[in-house]
């Protein structure tokens, strides 16, 4: 059974960085494309990054664009979501995921990924 377990979360200072892990075990996440979704209090879950299988394509939800990147290493199963320039409007709870459908533009809608983490928090202090 695959499993994803998110790290890197914590308190950071608007305008400070933090790097998500997701480590992926129980299956190769190389032909999985993973998407990286948040949920704040009170607010649904909404797409923050997704990757594709080789990287190819990416996509960004505007509010992130220049700021957060996401990347994969397919060696180690691990993927990764940098964040830079953190505002007190990305406090939420991160989560990975993993779609097994792998299409070539990654999907954004939740519904269709397969696999999720536990998450872990990111609070950003203004």
């Amino acid at each position: 059974q695959v499993q994803l377990v998110e790290s890197g979360g914590g308190l950071v200072q608007a305008g400070g960085s933090l790097r998500l892990s997701c480590a992926a075990s129980g299956r190769t996440m190389s032909t999985y494309v993973i998407g990286w979704f948040r949920q704040a209090p009170g607010k649904e879950r909404e797409i923050v990054a997704a990757i594709n299988v080789n990287g190819g394509r990416r996509y960004y939800a505007d509010s992130v664009k220049g700021r957060f990147t996401i990347s994969r290493d397919n060696i180690t199963n691990t993927m990764y979501l940098q964040m830079n320039s953190l505002e007190p409007e990305d406090t939420a709870v991160y989560y990975c995921a993993a779609d097994r459908h792998a299409p070539v533009v990654p999907d954004t809608r939740g519904w269709v990924y397969d696999y999720w983490g536990q998450g872990t928090q990111v609070t950003v202090s203004s």
